[in-house]
């Protein structure tokens, strides 16, 4: 399946708005940290943790906070597994729930649905290469589709 979405403000979900306007927020360097990282920490069970913490679900549920829903209120990727309804087909904005690279089973990375190609997905997401920023991932790695 091969998509470009041109999408108009008002195709755009409010959560992913929210999210376009972090692009750019990273983990600082060692001794340091990004308060605004600690913020979506606050989201979650990791309340009081800094950015050196895996944080890609505490950016999730700071997102839908900010749009006045509810997120999973965990710092699990796969928490968003049983977010929402599922979709079979990916929606711009959705939330896409995919494995760790080392295939842990409880591990997982979770971002919003920008693209896909035959290849790779791309999502908007917190922590990926440490900031707020789009990234490709395999579509093997996609467990799931959510909307709220």
């Amino acid at each position: 399946m091969s998509e470009n979405l041109q999408a108009t403000n008002l195709d755009v979900p409010v959560w992913l708005r929210v999210a376009l306007q972090e692009k750019g927020v990273r983990r600082f360097g060692v001794g340091e940290c990004n308060p605004r990282i600690a913020e979506y920490n606050q989201c979650t069970q990791l309340a009081g943790y800094d950015d050196k913490i895996a944080w890609c679900s505490s950016f999730l549920n700071w997102c839908m906070k900010q749009s006045g829903l509810r997120g999973t209120g965990s710092a699990l990727a796969r928490s968003w597994l049983t977010w929402g309804r599922p979709l079979s087909q990916p929606r711009y904005g959705c939330v896409a729930v995919l494995t760790a690279d080392d295939a842990v089973d409880w591990k997982g990375h979770v971002g919003l649905f920008l693209r896909i190609d035959a290849d790779n997905v791309n999502l908007l997401g917190g922590n990926q290469l440490e900031e707020v920023r789009e990234l490709a991932y395999p579509n093997d790695r996609v467990l799931s589709y959510r909307w709220p």
